[in-house]
C-alpha cells in the first residue's frame, strides 16, 4: 500500500531540511495520489528534475520511484520552468516541490532508478 502522496511530500521535505537543505512545496496536487516532480536548484545555475519512474516497472506499484527529467545532466531553471509547465497542462494535480542546496543532493537514495 502506498502512502498518501501529501504524507510522502512532508516527511521527504521533513528529511531534507533535517539535512540543512532548504526545501519548499511550488505546487500542491491531490493529497491521496498526486505525481510529484522534485526540482533540485544548486545555486550556481544548475537544476535536476526529477520525476515519477514510468508505470509498469514492478518496483513502483507499492513504492514511489524517480528517474531523472533530463537524462542524468543539469539544465537551467528556463528548461525546468517549461518542463514543469508542460506537465502540469496534462496533469494538473501534480506537486513540486524544490530543494536548495549547494551540493545538489535529491535524498532519494534507493528510489532513483536509471
Amino acid at each position: 500500500m502506498r502512502v498518501k502522496t501529501e504524507i510522502w511530500v512532508k516527511a521527504y521535505l521533513r528529511r531534507c531540511m533535517s539535512e540543512g537543505c532548504a526545501g519548499y512545496i511550488i505546487a500542491s496536487g491531490d493529497d491521496h495520489a498526486g505525481a510529484v516532480f522534485i526540482h533540485i536548484d544548486n545555486l550556481d545555475g544548475e537544476h535536476w528534475l526529477y520525476g515519477p519512474a514510468p508505470a509498469g516497472m514492478a518496483e513502483t506499484n507499492d513504492e514511489r520511484r524517480w528517474c531523472s527529467c533530463f537524462s542524468q545532466s543539469p539544465v537551467t531553471s528556463e528548461q525546468t520552468a517549461n518542463y514543469l509547465a508542460d506537465q502540469k497542462r496534462y496533469d494538473p494535480d501534480l506537486w513540486i516541490v524544490e530543494l536548495e542546496d549547494k551540493q545538489g543532493r535529491h535524498f532519494l537514495d534507493d528510489q532513483l532508478v536509471e
